[in-house]
């Protein structure tokens, strides 16, 4: 079983289990605007004195904003998210960098009263400030502010529910650079480096947001971009966050974030963090 298939395999199980819960959910929304702010941080902290078994002392802190706004009419539902992460941990005299995301979205629907309607939508992806690889033992800098910045486009049919959202259309990828070229640069051209590129394909976008036991809940989001001039690679952004609340402003999240993306790294992404959290609406 090849990649593709099995990747195919999956998505197909994803969504038919998406479906199954979704079908029974009011979609029922307030004509109008609404909006929605959550700010969070999550911290982890040892520390050793005169410890003979060993062991480093480290802090880490990261904080996460979730904004929408969103606007409903008989006719037009318009939705824009904005979500920022960024993270740092020391230990002992050096920091790293563990969170570091931008995204922005916008997303607008037409109802023509089918169980799908047609949407277009547009989103920015990229870090919020200067990216490392600590891997040897000098860090060496491999990303910036937009750079590689990436936006794209799709128009094409969604079904949503309350719980549950998949949309699938054909869409435009343009990646932009400065200094790290290699995410834009096209290797056939040796004789010129290109800080910008355009690719167009198909994009699927499934999301899922499910309160499976009281207080707990449970945030997926898969994203997958293919290409015309290669339909058997994918990009894939699986990101997904179990949160345990404790009470109003206190809660326990498990996050784990899985990425492949050719033009970044042959190997599979992931990023997996059990943290402590604070959580406060905005409004």
């Amino acid at each position: 079983m090849n990649y593709f298939t099995a990747l195919s395999i999956f998505i197909i199980i994803f969504l038919f289990s998406g479906f199954c819960t979704a079908q029974e959910i009011d979609t029922t929304l307030k004509y109008g605007w609404s909006t929605a702010g959550t700010v969070g941080a999550n911290f982890s902290q040892i520390t050793f004195e005169n410890w003979v078994q060993g062991g480093e002392s480290s802090f880490s802190l990261s904080g996460i904003g979730n904004f929408g706004a969103y606007y409903r009419d008989k006719n037009w539902f318009l939705l824009n998210r904005m979500k920022l992460a960024y993270g740092r941990t020391k230990s002992s005299s050096r920091y790293f960098t563990t969170d570091n995301e931008l995204r922005l979205e916008n997303l607008l629907i037409k109802n023509i009263g089918w169980t799908v309607n047609p949407y277009f939508s547009n989103e920015l992806r990229t870090g919020l400030a200067n990216g490392f690889d600590y891997s040897g033992s000098v860090e060496q800098q491999i990303t910036a502010f937009f750079d590689p910045g990436y936006i794209s486009q799709s128009i094409g049919f969604i079904y949503m529910k309350k719980i549950f959202l998949y949309r699938l259309g054909v869409g435009l990828q343009e990646t932009f650079t400065n200094k790290f070229n290699i995410y834009s640069d096209d290797p056939e051209t040796l004789d010129k480096i290109e800080k910008f590129k355009i690719e167009t394909g198909i994009e699927s976008v499934a999301e899922l947001n499910y309160e499976f036991l009281k207080n707990m809940i449970y945030a997926s989001r898969l994203r997958l971009f293919s290409r015309f001039n290669s339909l058997d690679v994918w990009d894939a952004n699986w990101d997904n966050i179990i949160t345990a609340k404790i009470n109003d402003y206190f809660n326990v999240n498990f996050q784990l974030n899985v990425i492949y993306q050719k033009d970044q790294s042959l190997k599979t992404q992931m990023k997996e963090a059990l943290q402590l959290g604070f959580s406060y609406v905005l409004f």
